[in-house]
């Protein structure tokens, strides 16, 4: 994994490209038994008073003693002018914030087979965003639908799942027909992503997504490299992978 990637300014773009990526090789292997779509979790955030800009407050016209000339007079310009009498401001008093994911669906009958949700600091951060991904989480694997969890963002706590060692990195394979049990594969940050199955029905065979091979696709299709090194590392590095970093740096700068 490219730790530079987890950076505030890059992650949402890389979020969303990576889902899109993902998509385009699942697509040939499952079809035509399977569609693949892409849709959004939706976090809504009320803004509280001090982070909104104050609107500003329209012109005063002050009446002299004349107040039935001046209003002609308004009225008149009303009437003939397209120009608005002074300009102001709406501001947004909710933030919304939207993540892709990945649904797999039967072709006939457009059943929902399989979820693929790529995690972001939204989900992995204490609050109300993360009780909210809990709960959709929660429906999804107690239901007869297969959920891959794929998480490669080292900040903040990790999803429950019993049996998860520690580690900077952590896919999760949940088998509807296996459940309780699920399949891990946590990873360091050096060691390459690996090739994971993607569930389909039973009488399937699973499809295969390459962690490693697609990430370097995206960046590469992203030009990731000409701006994301201007940056550290969100959380940062510890001593010995920060000297592991700037090492791979060095043969690529």
């Amino acid at each position: 994994m490219n730790p530079y990637l987890e950076q505030k300014d890059v992650w949402h773009d890389f979020h969303q490209a990576f889902v899109a990526t993902i998509r385009a090789s699942l697509t040939p292997q499952i079809r035509p038994n399977y569609v693949t779509k892409i849709d959004e979790n939706i976090y809504l955030h009320e803004l509280s008073s001090d982070q909104r800009l104050l609107l500003d407050r329209p012109d005063v016209v002050l009446l002299d003693g004349n107040r039935s000339a001046n209003v002609a007079t308004t009225a008149t310009t009303a009437s003939t002018s397209t120009q608005p009498r002074t300009t102001g401001m709406l501001l947004p008093t909710v933030d919304r914030i939207t993540e892709s994911f990945i649904e797999i669906r039967d072709t006939e009958y457009r059943e929902l087979i399989t979820v693929i949700e790529l995690l972001s600091p939204t989900n992995k951060r204490q609050g109300s965003d993360r009780e909210q991904y809990l709960s959709k989480r929660g429906i999804l694997i107690s239901s007869n639908i297969n959920y891959v969890e794929i998480d490669l963002l080292r900040g903040d706590a990790r999803m429950p799942v019993e049996g998860l060692c520690d580690c900077h990195y952590c896919v999760m394979v949940c088998r509807s027909y296996r459940r309780p049990e699920v399949e891990l594969w946590p990873m360091e940050l050096r060691e390459p992503l690996p090739k994971i199955p993607i569930p389909l029905k039973q009488e399937h065979a699973d499809a295969v997504i390459d962690l490693q091979a697609l990430l370097h696709e995206q960046y590469d299709a992203a030009g990731y490299a000409d701006y994301i090194y201007t940056g550290q590392p969100r959380p940062p590095l510890s001593a010995t992978d920060s000297h592991w970093a700037k090492s791979i740096l060095s043969n690529i700068t």
